[in-house]
């Protein structure tokens, strides 16, 4: 899980984010910032690799914009042509564990956009890996349009009920803009 040395110089950051776009333009916009936002401040963008909804439109501002991008993907992926072959470095894995081991591996931060059931389990998996203690990574939700506002009041709620301690629920950074959510994350 701990960083190793590479030959990117930069900070690298895993986004996860949906493979769907949702229903509203702003969603995609705000993939394409967060893309673009990376690639400006000289960071690589690692992600799942797929070419389709906030993932595809993620990947190709950051490459648009100059930046550097890694995608992660496994086989049986490639094989149903969703990959995005017009990446910096396109890694193929032989399954979805090996595939959140490797975009761990590759980052230096994660951020967390919509999405549905992987993303959440992504984002509750590095959490989870950070809590244990198997890296000091930061870990930002994008809380555009106040998407995320539930999960941070049922988080909060947690916290309330005992079953989550305030130290970790502090650990989690949480904006509503790419700009002030990316800014947060080395501060």
């Amino acid at each position: 899980m701990n960083s190793h040395t590479r030959p990117f110089e930069g900070l690298s950051v895993c986004v996860y984010m949906g493979s769907r776009s949702g229903h509203a333009p702003h969603w995609q916009q705000l993939a394409e910032a967060v893309g673009t936002g990376i690639a400006r401040r000289g960071w690589r963008l690692v992600y799942g690799g797929g070419r389709t909804g906030l993932m595809g439109a993620c990947a190709s501002a950051a490459l648009a914009a100059g930046g550097e991008v890694v995608g992660v993907i496994p086989n049986h992926l490639v094989e149903r042509e969703v990959a995005h072959t017009g990446l910096t470095e396109l890694i193929r894995v032989p399954d979805m564990h090996t595939r959140k081991a490797q975009m761990a591996a590759h980052s230096d931060a994660f951020v967390t956009l919509p999405g549905g059931i992987g993303t959440f389990e992504e984002f509750f998996e590095i959490w989870t890996w950070r809590y244990l203690g198997l890296h000091r990574k930061p870990i930002g939700l994008l809380n555009h349009e106040r998407f995320f506002d539930p999960l941070l009041q049922f988080l909060d709620n947690t916290v309330e009920a005992g079953f989550l301690n305030a130290e970790t629920r502090a650990t989690l950074i949480s904006a509503s803009t790419s700009a002030d959510l990316l800014d947060a994350l080395f501060d």
